[in-house]
């Protein structure tokens, strides 16, 4: 087990992405804390009670004073803190012309200050070396019209990522970043129904766009997310890597006629 007495605490873990890591971690001999909102209470708790040594913990990630006791409550349920993987995100669809300044500042709470003041309170804690593996977005790079302020959060969250790991490796803080691209989550099954695609879109996706022929599994990410927090890893700092079906900069796709 390569996280054999590892504590770790996965935001966003309720559902999607974070879920997966969340089992993929507990699979691996660590204790982990599920985090969701208040309204995800339900599925964490039930997701707890199904892995070996976890507990379930509901923070607005949003607030600040949240973030603090999201870290105390880990601390005090399992003693310390190895791992952190900054998954929670809001994924608001607005561009230029929709998003005013309450929802900019709401993303840019909850997907770049939120991760910022949880690995500030964590690094507090450390007894040995604090590992995080922030979950970025493809979009960071330049992102999808309706995405900006999403897309802007990702960009941010990159160079806090490279920063903090430039700045404090030497002090035992090790930070990476997975930027992945179109996975098949739940709520991304959901959120294109209400877009308006048929039931079947996942079978449907043009090999323009999923060459390999279908969409990344949470799973997926969650084999690389251990990777890079596993020991095997343990003298990688500040990588930012694309986990997605082709390479995603430079890319000139074959035309169909």
């Amino acid at each position: 087990m390569q996280l054999q007495n590892k504590i770790a605490l996965v935001t966003g873990s309720a559902t999607g992405i974070g879920e997966a890591i969340a089992r993929r971690f507990a699979a691996e001999g660590a204790r982990v804390m599920i985090h969701g909102r208040e309204a995800e209470r339900e599925a964490g708790e039930t997701i707890a009670r199904e892995l070996p040594n976890a507990a379930f913990c509901a923070a607005q990630l949003e607030n600040p004073d949240e973030c603090a006791a999201l870290i105390e409550a880990v601390i005090q349920q399992f003693g310390s803190l190895d791992i952190l993987v900054n998954n929670a995100a809001t994924i608001p669809r607005s561009n230029l012309h929709t998003t005013d300044a309450a929802l900019f500042d709401h993303t840019i709470a909850v997907n770049v200050r939120a991760p910022f003041l949880l690995i500030k309170k964590a690094f507090a804690h450390k007894q040995n070396e604090l590992r995080v593996l922030n979950i970025g977005s493809v979009n960071a790079y330049c992102g999808e019209a309706n995405l900006m302020a999403y897309s802007v959060s990702k960009g941010a969250l990159m160079t806090l990522t490279r920063n903090l790991a430039d700045a404090h490796g030497a002090e035992g803080l090790r930070v990476n970043q997975i930027n992945p691209g179109w996975v098949l989550t739940p709520n991304e099954y959901q959120t294109k129904i209400k877009d308006g695609l048929p039931e079947n879109w996942p079978d449907i996706v043009p090999r323009s766009v999923v060459p390999g022929g279908r969409l990344l599994k949470p799973e997926e990410i969650a084999h690389f997310a251990l990777m890079f927090v596993a020991d095997d890893a343990a003298l990688i700092n500040g990588a930012v890597v694309e986990l997605e079906q082709h390479p995603f900069i430079g890319r000139n796709p074959t035309k169909e006629a």
